[in-house]
C-alpha cells in the first residue's frame, strides 16, 4: 500500500486528484468507483497500455485519452491495490505482478 501511494503520489494524482475525486467530466473518479470494481481487467489495461474511448463511472460519461504511463508491472500491482482499497474502495483480491503480466493489449 505504501509503494502504490507513493506511485500514484508520482503519476496519477495530477488527473486524479489526492483523494481519487478525478474531475467531472474530464478525469474520472477512482473513489468509490463502480467502473474499478465492476472492470478489473480493463482498469489494470488502463493503467498498463493507456485508456481512450468512452467509459461511464458512476454513471458519468469520459471520452478522454489517459497516456500510457510507462510503469513496471510489479508498479501497476501496487497502484492498483492502493486505489482499489482507497477512498470508499474495497478489494479482497490483490493485484499481483502475475495478473498484471497476463493482461495483453
Amino acid at each position: 500500500m505504501q509503494r502504490g501511494s507513493e506511485i500514484y503520489s508520482d503519476f496519477c494524482v495530477t488527473c486524479h486528484l489526492e483523494e481519487g475525486e478525478g474531475i467531472i467530466g474530464t478525469f474520472p473518479p477512482l473513489a468509490k468507483s463502480d467502473y474499478l470494481a465492476q472492470n478489473r481487467e480493463a482498469s489494470i489495461r488502463g493503467v498498463k497500455y493507456g485508456l481512450q474511448g468512452e467509459i461511464t463511472v458512476n454513471g458519468v460519461t469520459y471520452n478522454n485519452i489517459m497516456t500510457p504511463l510507462g510503469l513496471e508491472d510489479d508498479e501497476i500491482a501496487d497502484v492498483m491495490n492502493y486505489i482499489m482499497n482507497s477512498w470508499g474502495n474495497f478489494s479482497d483480491k490483490t493485484v499481483t505482478i502475475e495478473e498484471v503480466e497476463a493482461i495483453e493489449k
